[in-house]
């Protein structure tokens, strides 16, 4: 299923710049963009900023197309695994590629004959520096590189090189095919880069055909110009990479889609870059990429995030030049609204308290009807069963309670939340003075939460039936890290701002007895706790796990403002 088309549309300096490009008929009005992961890892919430854009300006546009393209282009770090996780995401958010499925591996025989004519009109050379001599040999951002020994090799010699590179008959780190550009550029990139190194891996895709594989830089700019992509989209770590990007594409004379950068999303208490969350991946930090806590998108879909819910957070935070930092607040808020609409209400016990009412028949239950949703009657209703004992939230009783506390203590009357009224009048407790049971009575005329002589109550508690409740493990999850930008420290690695509190696992919790029937992945609210949902991975039928999604509020901006 596609989005709407008007659910990621808005105004930036992109699509205002896109809209000028049609009206001009510039690119004889074709518009096509591309999302070009590498796939070396999973994909996480700043490359959805991306599908998002580019996906969402081809479905805005009758001319419009979007490529899926992987820029597999380093044998030893991407895999096929990560490959079909990408498409996955791309297709859980949303979007469909139709037939514009594409990896730079496809050009690579087309690539090379590339670099073959950058050799012979003069403009690439095979270097044998290695790797520090070339640092050396670079220069700095105040002075100027200094040219290779070997920059003017003869064409032949080049040639001969360059195929011995493609032969294997040359060693790894050996030689480099380098561009042959202003070692004295003020632009470090333009320094002569490489664009061809040695590298005797097994790739995914080609197999052994290839021992040499082109670099990002160049394979990037001219897969684009393959395509013939009109609008290259890409991150402002890339506006100094775009000289280069044009470089190629100018000396080599072929199609040249025009590049334009946009601010990464920045988004507080977390980190999104690809090489720090394999890093916690690897040192088992987290559970794996999907770990509920990290904000990659098959993290996010397990801990029970809905697709539109972050295409409205895309939409919602915008597309700017400038860099900035987004409020985790911002994104949490994004799930909530949409949850709030389509989540189906029902009642689990997070830390239960068993609750005896006296005067009901021990012998007796009963059926309650209840709606799944207080404002959509079009969600129906559901049965739960209610009988003598019942368990209550520990927090929502006090022995002493103060004044503002509304909730449940010796001698107060409270509602069960569409069943009865109920009223303390023993507690039980262990050795160590601990509550472990309350005894009550109840009001058999307030059924359904009334009660006919007019009289209220202040306090409606949520509770499941003792007899009936499914036994469930709750993992609350937190926020990843315990500061907002947990890189902002140079001196300090960013592992030591984990939260300590990210996960917090409760056993023993108690839900109604129907969720048993729930599917894996499906979200619920549960009443006066929060949003939730069915563990896709550790969930078992005989032994349920549920994932808190969000908390009603945003408990963080209250802490902030208390602060």
């Amino acid at each position: 299923m596609k989005p709407e088309k008007n659910e990621s549309s808005s105004t930036d300096f992109i699509r205002t710049i896109i809209a000028e490009d049609l009206r001009n008929n510039k690119n004889d009005g074709r518009l096509a963009t591309r999302f070009p992961p590498e796939p070396n890892g999973f994909l996480h919430i700043g490359h959805a900023k991306s599908i998002c854009l580019n996906f969402g300006i081809a479905l805005e546009n009758p001319a419009g197309v979007c490529h899926m393209r992987f820029d597999d282009t380093n044998p030893c770090k991407e895999e096929d695994a990560y490959v079909q996780a990408i498409l996955e995401d791309v297709r859980w958010l949303g979007f469909d590629w139709g037939k514009n499925l594409f990896y730079a591996s496809n050009y690579f025989d087309q690539l090379y004959d590339y670099a073959v004519e950058l050799i012979k009109i003069g403009k690439a050379y095979v270097c044998d520096l290695k790797a520090d001599e070339m640092r050396l040999f670079r220069g700095t951002l105040t002075e100027p590189g200094k040219d290779s020994p070997f920059r003017n090799r003869s064409v032949e010699e080049n040639l001969d090189f360059f195929t011995r590179m493609r032969d294997g008959e040359l060693a790894e780190g050996s030689h480099i095919l380098r561009a042959k550009i202003d070692m004295a550029s003020p632009n470090l990139n333009m320094r002569d880069p490489a664009i061809y190194r040695i590298l005797k891996a097994h790739h995914h895709r080609t197999g052994d055909k290839w021992c040499i594989y082109p670099m990002y830089d160049f394979a990037h700019c001219l897969s684009d110009s393959i395509e013939k992509i009109t609008h290259s989209l890409c991150t402002l770590e890339f506006a100094d990479h775009r000289p280069l990007y044009d470089w190629f594409l100018d000396t080599l004379k072929v199609t040249h889609p025009q590049q334009i950068e946009f601010a990464r999303l920045n988004l507080d208490f977390t980190v999104v870059s690809k090489r720090k969350l394999r890093q916690l991946v690897d040192e088992k930090m987290v559970w794996g990429w999907d770990d509920p806590r990290m904000l990659t998108l098959s993290g996010l879909r397990r801990r029970g995030y809905t697709p539109a819910s972050i295409r409205n957070f895309c939409k919602t935070i915008g597309i700017g030049k400038r860099e900035n930092r987004i409020d985790m607040g911002v994104l949490e808020n994004s799930v909530r609204d949409d949850l709030n609409e389509i989540a189906p209400r029902v009642m689990g016990v997070l830390q239960p308290l068993k609750v005896i009412i006296d005067n009901y028949p021990e012998d007796q239950e009963e059926e309650l009807e209840i709606a799944n949703h207080p404002k959509k009657s079009e969600m129906g209703t559901r049965k739960i069963p209610f009988s003598r004992e019942i368990y209550i939230e520990q927090d929502d009783f006090m022995e002493d309670p103060p004044k503002k506390f509304f909730r449940l203590g010796p001698g107060r009357e409270v509602r069960l939340r569409n069943a009865y009224f109920i009223t303390c009048t023993e507690i039980i407790k262990d050795k160590d003075g601990r509550v472990t049971e309350l005894h009550c009575t109840y009001d058999p005329l307030t059924k359904g939460g009334s009660a006919p002589d007019g009289r209220k109550v202040k306090g409606t508690l949520h509770w499941v039936s003792a007899r009936h409740a499914l036994e469930t493990e709750i993992r609350l999850y937190d926020r990843l890290f315990s500061v907002e930008n947990p890189e902002a420290d140079k001196e300090k690695d960013f592992k030591d701002f984990l939260n300590p509190d990210s996960l917090i696992k409760l056993t023993g919790c108690r839900v109604e007895p129907g969720l048993a029937e729930l599917q894996p992945g499906r979200q619920v609210q549960f009443e006066r706790q929060g949003y939730f949902c069915l563990d896709s991975v550790d969930s078992k039928p005989e032994k349920p796990v549920f994932n808190r999604i969000v908390t009603l509020r945003d408990t963080w901006a209250k802490l902030k403002k208390k602060k």
